[in-house]
């Protein structure tokens, strides 16, 4: 059963649909769609692995030194008293000793050189003392006691065993995945292909930036940017379809001609109730429509469809609205459609450095919420104004506030869910 909101910005008693209630529908109706294709390592940052990948040889490959210092067999050493030990080699990394050395000598090692065949212990240099040669005889090392077998000395594959699975299908690859693929030997992996996505604004109000001065009524359009970075940040190929116009016959030809072509449209505007917004009108003449009133505030004309394959949602046409409808519903469905598990963003518990009181409940509100520090500590701060249309307040803020339909009012150190921008990738200011 949907929630049902009054609110005098729409119609009484219109039928919306709670925000645990759309994420559950868009979890349930999603699944990967993308193909595979191989990516070389230095092109895998934020690619989504579409395989499992387990490890093909150990890591290290080889026993090996952790420090600079002499190599030695532990049967050749008193733990007591140490010992004295000719240097009989030198093993540096990339240049090993693959012989044996002779018994009751030592080896001059350096750190990630492969350890001498039956050695087992490395003493730091630090903590060595070298003995002059005398004539006809090699230099020796003085080796203080105390050592454990088996000092210093890093076992192959005590990092990554062979046959260890170090990534599932679903991962979303991140510098330091990078460098355990390559600590295994692999310079290319599978990954789910990159969605492809076309970014579509509507209103004959709008024109491009840089275009033309503005005439009274229009503005310039801030989604279609805004979107293609967000979309890029979520793995994904998008293409600016430009400005669709308050037509009806106009809105429903481009937007067949979108679906055919890719795997998600993303449109902002057109998805109220007023006489020129076509989009919603649209999307069900040609497919499916699964929801397009949520009550929630930011962006409640909000719609999820489908034609054919091809998934269509339209989002607000307020900057705000858009931007938190991108991050709460678009974000973790072109995540699913790519090939990653739903992620479900954290939400860190901060004291509020701000007051709320009177809030009319029913509705899941996400404020703009900017980090502060306090006396008491670190908290989250409410940007003062609530209009949609302020593109401010998302340039100053770290994050979204999360308030809970039930919730009455906020006071100054109550405990507030903070989804800070980090957990959409996007650096805080």
């Amino acid at each position: 059963m949907s929630g049902k909101l009054i609110d005098d910005c729409f119609r009484p008693a219109q039928e919306r649909m709670l925000h645990s209630e759309a994420i559950a529908l868009l979890r349930d109706r999603v699944s990967p769609i993308a193909s595979v294709e191989r990516v070389p390592l230095a092109k895998a940052l934020g690619r989504i692995i579409a395989t499992t990948v387990s490890a093909p040889r150990p890591v290290p490959a080889h026993t090996n030194s952790a420090v600079d210092g002499f190599a030695f067999a532990y049967a050749s050493y008193d733990r007591s008293n140490g010992a004295v030990l000719e240097i009989s080699a030198r093993a540096a990394a990339g240049h090993a000793v693959t012989e044996p050395p002779p018994a009751g000598t030592a080896v001059r090692i350096f750190t990630g050189a492969a350890m001498p065949p039956g050695f087992d212990t490395v003493a730091m240099q630090e903590d060595c003392e070298l003995v002059e040669a005398t004539a006809g005889q090699r230099a020796k090392v003085r080796i203080p006691g105390g050592l454990k077998q088996g000092a210093n000395v890093r076992q192959a594959g005590e990092d990554v065993r062979a046959g260890d699975v170090l990534f599932s299908p679903g991962h979303v690859l991140r510098p330091q995945d990078l460098a355990a693929l390559a600590s295994i030997g692999l310079n290319e992996v599978d990954c789910f292909a990159r969605l492809r996505l076309a970014v579509v604004s509507t209103g004959d109000e709008l024109i491009r930036p840089g275009s033309a001065e503005l005439i009274p009524g229009q503005v310039y359009d801030a989604n279609a940017p805004m979107l293609a970075g967000l979309a890029a940040l979520a793995g994904c190929e998008a293409d600016d379809l430009g400005i669709w116009p308050d037509d009806a016959n106009e809105v429903r030809t481009r937007l067949a001609r979108a679906a055919e072509a890719y795997d998600v449209v993303l449109t902002s505007g057109g998805a109220s109730l007023g006489e020129e917004d076509h989009m919603s009108a649209a999307l069900a003449a040609l497919g499916s429509r699964h929801f397009w009133q949520l009550a929630i505030k930011p962006g409640r004309p909000m719609m999820f469809g489908q034609i054919g394959r091809s998934i269509v949602v339209g989002l607000p046409g307020n900057p705000v609205a858009v931007f938190v409808c991108f991050l709460m519903y678009v974000w973790p469905l072109l995540r699913r459609l790519s090939g990653a598990p739903w992620p479900e963003p954290r939400r860190w518990p901060m004291k509020a450095a701000f007051e709320f009181p009177n809030r009319k409940v029913g509705r899941r509100e996400f404020w703009r919420g900017m980090l502060v520090q306090t006396p008491e500590g670190l908290a989250v701060d409410k940007f003062p104004r609530d209009g949609s249309g302020l593109i401010t307040g998302l340039r100053v803020a770290d994050g979204l506030i999360d308030i809970p339909e039930e919730v009455k009012e906020v006071r100054r150190g109550d405990i507030v869910a903070f989804l800070p921008f980090s957990e959409f990738g996007i650096a805080s200011v």
